[in-house]
């Protein structure tokens, strides 16, 4: 008989240490937070799929840009040809005498005094100036002077500058000599950029 008073005592089991289910959880409230992580591990993946394929087009991008800008300079170039402009060099071979004062050259004369001869020649006679003879100076490595018709001095000259400026400096002093009524001078030196001397 079961008495009213003092009810029977429900008997716990000591739980198994060793069991991996605790109280009020279950197999499937275990797995779940394996699925989430599987779930981020995805998204991840998905994150770095796209920034992949960012990367990869946008370095498409420039690649094609890049494709078109050469295209475009080619066909630019390609086109001056075709409308007659010439894009070589253009060398003129002088027509005046060249005087070597160095006897120890033998007076072998470079093909490049050669040219800037020519070119400086073909600039003194756009600017009105005609020159006469070009001699390379005794011991002078680089130095060309240039003689004009109607004048007594000569013109000092360097392969180191353009035969364009030099020729223009050259003009410009020789304006200068004759505003202030000075006919006679040695020289016009017009080797240093910027710098003009006469003598």
């Amino acid at each position: 008989m079961v008495d009213a008073e003092n009810p029977p005592k429900l008997v716990r089991r000591r739980l198994n240490r060793h069991s991996s289910l605790k109280s009020g959880r279950t197999i499937v409230a275990r797995r779940e937070p394996l699925k989430k992580a599987a779930d981020r591990a995805a998204a991840h993946d998905k994150i770095r799929k796209k920034q992949l394929l960012r990367t990869v087009i946008t370095g498409g991008g420039f690649a094609l840009i890049f494709i078109i800008l050469i295209c475009f300079s080619f066909g630019l170039s390609h086109s001056n040809n075709e409308s007659g402009v010439i894009n070589e060099a253009v060398s003129y071979k002088p027509t005046i005498e060249i005087v070597d004062e160095d006897a120890t050259s033998g007076g072998i004369i470079s093909n490049r005094m050669k040219d800037y001869v020519g070119q400086a020649e073909f600039d003194f006679r756009a600017l009105g100036l005609v020159p006469t003879k070009a001699v390379i100076p005794k011991g002078a490595i680089r130095e060309i002077d240039f003689y004009l018709e109607g004048y007594s001095g000569f013109i000092k000259t360097t392969l180191d500058r353009g035969t364009g400026v030099t020729t223009e400096d050259a003009k410009r002093v020789l304006n200068y000599l004759v505003s202030k009524n000075i006919a006679d001078f040695e020289y016009i030196d017009v080797r240093l950029e910027g710098k003009a001397y006469w003598k």
